[in-house]
């Protein structure tokens, strides 16, 4: 250890002995009713190397038992828990932290320097409410776009699983469903994730965790502002059942002017009308990735136009509602033209008459059972005139010739020509 236990008496009042960790919500699991225990000056800090009390706690079911792994006093010098070593605020490395509140906190690594440092920092820490970081993280800017962006909201409880069990990997594990460790395929060793150091996390370099995130920042979407100015509407997405419409008002009434909030329940969305498009377009720029109600990540898009909200326009264009363009697929036919029109052509398809009027067809029901059904040519018209002038003729009284078979057409083969008049 870095001091006798009764060697120098003033190292052995500074050290630490708390009475709970300072742990982020992943850490500490899922279960209000968590037990502990409590070992006093348990082990030494990884990184000031003075020794500190332990906790031990099991987060959950089916997972691993965790421990502090530095003290309080590193823990509130950069803010972070003292098992995972990631921010309070973001739940990120303090090396993506740090570069985006663009600080750069240099602790010193030898330890008589890290030992007047820490003291100095100890004398902060005691002069302050505890409320906010002390050091250059507590000058730093409350907040950046970038952190907005890729904080958690959530807890990661899949970090707590048990480690991959070693002797399955070799296929000599006899435990089988009582084994404590997970019976899954290890990652690639050549993955960067695969090699993490915890001083490493501490002072903010070589942190494969980090390179990722900064990596997955850079290429992040952006949300371009419509060309249309007429446009002053944001669409929210993912509200849940839980977000009311006088929260969402408190967020963006900051931003300008509100005409109308519509919350759409049942797609779980809104519409927010601004007055004006300025401020249309500092909301978006404001909220876009960025916007966390209660615990929820909402997504923020611009509104479209009345014109551009048509489906038909869209399929004529070959654009979908995401705004990708389509590719035609070859082999298919393309679209039919439009019929020619001519003026001069007639319109009289049925060859009716100028002053006729369109017959009414006159289907009658079916008989009832055991009731004959009359031949053809004495039962009634199936079509009436709507001509008034036109005289009825009596039911079953039709005159000869008036009834057409098709045997009698001369277009068709076999018809006799003496029926039709000649001979």
């Amino acid at each position: 250890m870095a001091t006798s236990l009764g060697a120098n008496i003033y190292n052995r009042q500074n050290w630490e002995d708390a009475d709970f960790p300072i742990l982020c919500q992943t850490c500490l699991g899922e279960n209000p009713y968590i037990r502990m225990t409590k070992e006093k000056y348990g082990k030494e800090c990884k990184i000031c190397a003075r020794p500190f009390t332990v906790f031990r706690w099991c987060p959950g079911t089916r997972m691993r038992f965790k421990k502090t792994e530095v003290c309080q006093t590193c823990s509130k010098m950069k803010n972070v828990c003292q098992t995972c070593l990631l921010d309070l605020e973001y739940g990120l490395p303090i090396q993506v932290r740090d570069t985006g509140l663009s600080i750069k906190d240099d602790v010193p690594k030898s330890d008589v320097n890290k030992e007047y440092y820490t003291q100095n920092m100890e004398r902060e820490i005691g002069n302050s409410d505890g409320t906010r970081p002390v050091g250059l993280l507590g000058k730093a800017p409350s907040s950046s776009d970038m952190l907005l962006k890729l904080a958690r909201t959530t807890p990661y409880y899949k970090r707590n699983r048990p480690h991959i069990c070693s002797f399955w990997v070799k296929g000599e594990c006899k435990r089988g469903e009582e084994c404590p460790y997970r019976h899954e395929k290890p990652t690639d060793p050549d993955d960067p994730l695969a090699d993490q150091n915890i001083k490493d996390r501490y002072y903010g370099i070589n942190d494969p965790v980090a390179d990722k995130l900064l990596k997955r920042a850079s290429t992040m979407p952006r949300l371009d502002t419509p060309e249309d100015k007429s446009i002053t509407t944001l669409y929210v997405g993912g509200l849940g059942d839980s977000i009311t419409d006088s929260e969402l008002r408190n967020h963006f009434y900051q931003f300008g002017e509100i005409r109308t909030t519509t919350i759409v329940q049942r797609q779980q969305c809104a519409f927010i009308q601004f007055a004006t498009r300025q401020a249309a377009e500092l909301a978006a720029e404001k909220s876009f990735n960025k916007l966390i109600i209660k615990g929820r990540r909402l997504n923020v898009k611009w509104g479209r136009s009345q014109g551009a909200r048509g489906k038909e326009g869209r399929e004529r264009e070959g654009v979908t509602e995401m705004g990708m363009k389509l590719e035609p697929v070859p082999g298919l036919p393309g679209a039919l033209p439009p019929p020619p029109v001519d003026e001069d052509a007639p319109t009289n398809y049925f060859n009716l008459g100028p002053n006729s009027a369109p017959p009414v067809m006159n289907i009658s029901l079916p008989p009832p059972p055991g009731v004959a059904m009359p031949p053809p040519g004495f039962g009634p018209p199936m079509f009436h005139s709507m001509d008034p002038m036109a005289i009825p003729h009596p039911m079953g009284m039709r005159p000869p010739g008036h009834v057409h078979y098709p045997s009698q057409d001369p277009q068709r083969m076999g018809a006799h020509a003496s029926r039709h008049g000649g001979s």
